[in-house]
């Protein structure tokens, strides 16, 4: 519009400076006899038909303007009042702190932009409570808006679960998606056309057909780009059912069949549902961070706490090395541990809110993760008698244990338990507890408590 405009501007501009010389130098022409009329009018007849060629292409302009914002005006009305998850997106503040997590960091970066079209669609980044997992999900999702890459970002949460979320997730992700692409935006519109219920509709099948699927079909030649769409904490949206559905779409065939620009980067915890329908998927790259290194996780947590607490004159390099040793591959352990040395009051120095530190640590029973472990167990094991009861028979026979022993083992050695009440299967027990037990190919360990 603008360059048709200046273009306007332009030819009337010629042809007022072609009148006033004309005018100026007519009368010399006629003295010296020459008939330039034809000449002229011949000039002037371009002009014109310029001028009307351009004034044509304004309207025509004005009018398919006119037209796109009537139909942006139309699909805005349709799209209005989709489920949206208020707060559940990218989170700038959670991202890892630059220059730790390159290894896994690159990993999926190398996974997004893998050519291959039998590249798996979904990477399953799994691992126990405190690795660290969201804070990768949302370093990527932070670096995919940055380079225009992100499609949508969803993140779960234990403290929001009432607002079922999981019931919005993939009418949230639809909408972003529809920002973002307006082919996309334009088939997700005619499909609330279509049924006008699909706006609320908690039904996660219908979503993931009619707002997802749908739409992604009616794109001629598909979203042009790398997209990926990232899930974080998939382990937080509630009791196995909140998310069952969930876990049906992301191992159907449909997701193994997405566009081969089209990724879904996921995180949880190993919870035994989400691990029985993902670990087997041909199209999910499952990744742990419990497997990671131990010497590659302190040198990021050393440098981590190194920067928290720069600055703090009496924490030196004794006092970063205790934190990092102590966190035992925890991030989460490290932040809160951090947070608790910096002085929070008058009167007191950072050296002496560490000595306290490691008192809770190491004599008192106290720990900086007792809510976050006791929400996880509560969620794991509840509260019934029964179960509580078998948990703790349990745990006793795995912390009485002088070596990691294989869940049949374990098994075995209930057999000869003296009460019939102890003969259970220890699965009924131990499939819960991924977020606190890891399991290796030698046999079972117990993480932390």
């Amino acid at each position: 519009m603008k360059d048709t405009l200046a273009r306007i501007a332009q030819v009337i501009n010629n042809c007022a400076q072609f009148i006033k010389n004309y005018s100026a130098t007519k009368n010399f022409w006629r003295r010296l006899g020459k008939n330039i009329a034809s000449e002229t009018q011949t000039t002037i007849d371009e002009y014109n038909r310029a001028l009307d060629d351009l004034m044509q292409q304004y309207r025509d302009r004005a009018l398919r303007d006119t037209r796109i914002n009537v139909y942006r005006v139309l699909e805005d009305l349709n799209l209005d009042g989709i489920a949206y998850a208020s707060g559940a997106g990218l989170n700038t503040t959670k991202k890892c702190l630059d220059g730790t997590r390159m290894e896994i960091l690159k990993e999926i970066v190398d996974w997004i932009y893998n050519p291959d079209v039998n590249a798996p669609r979904i990477f399953w980044l799994h691992g126990q409570a405190g690795r660290g997992k969201s804070a990768i999900a949302h370093t990527i999702a932070l670096w995919l808006k940055n380079v225009g890459g992100l499609g949508s970002c969803f993140c779960f949460a234990r403290d929001r679960q009432s607002e079922r979320r999981e019931e919005k997730m993939l009418s949230t992700i639809a909408r972003d998606l529809a920002n973002r692409d307006p082919a996309f935006r334009r088939g997700l519109a005619k499909a609330i056309e279509e049924d006008n219920t699909l706006k609320t509709t908690p039904d996660v099948m219908q979503q993931w057909e009619k707002l997802l699927l749908q739409p992604l079909s009616k794109i001629s030649g598909g979203i042009v780009g790398n997209v990926v769409v990232v899930i974080d904490a998939l382990d937080e949206s509630g009791l196995d059912v909140s998310r069952m559905h969930i876990l049906s779409v992301l191992t159907s065939m449909e997701a193994a069949s997405l566009p081969s620009n089209f990724r879904i980067l996921l995180t949880s915890r190993p919870l035994s549902d989400i691990m029985v329908a993902l670990r087997d998927a041909q199209h999910v790259k499952a990744t742990s961070l419990d497997n990671i290194p131990s010497v590659l996780t302190e040198r990021d947590i050393r440098l981590y706490v190194s920067n928290k607490l720069k600055g703090l004159g009496d924490i030196g390099e004794r006092e970063i090395e205790y934190i990092t040793v102590k966190a035992d591959g925890l991030f989460e352990w490290a932040r809160l541990a951090c947070d608790f040395i910096k002085p929070g009051f008058a009167g007191e120095t950072a050296k002496e809110c560490f000595e306290e530190l490691i008192a809770r640590a190491s004599g008192e029973g106290a720990t900086l993760l007792d809510g976050m472990y006791s929400a996880i167990l509560e969620s794991a094991v509840g509260r019934k008698p029964i179960s509580l009861v078998r948990f703790r028979s349990l745990m006793r026979q795995i912390l009485h244990t002088l070596e990691p022993l294989p869940m049949d083992a374990l098994h075995a050695i209930r057999q000869y338990f003296p009460h019939e009440e102890d003969h259970y299967n220890v699965a009924i027990v131990l499939n819960y507890m991924g977020s606190l037990l890891s399991v290796t190919e030698w046999g079972l360990l117990f993480w932390r408590l």
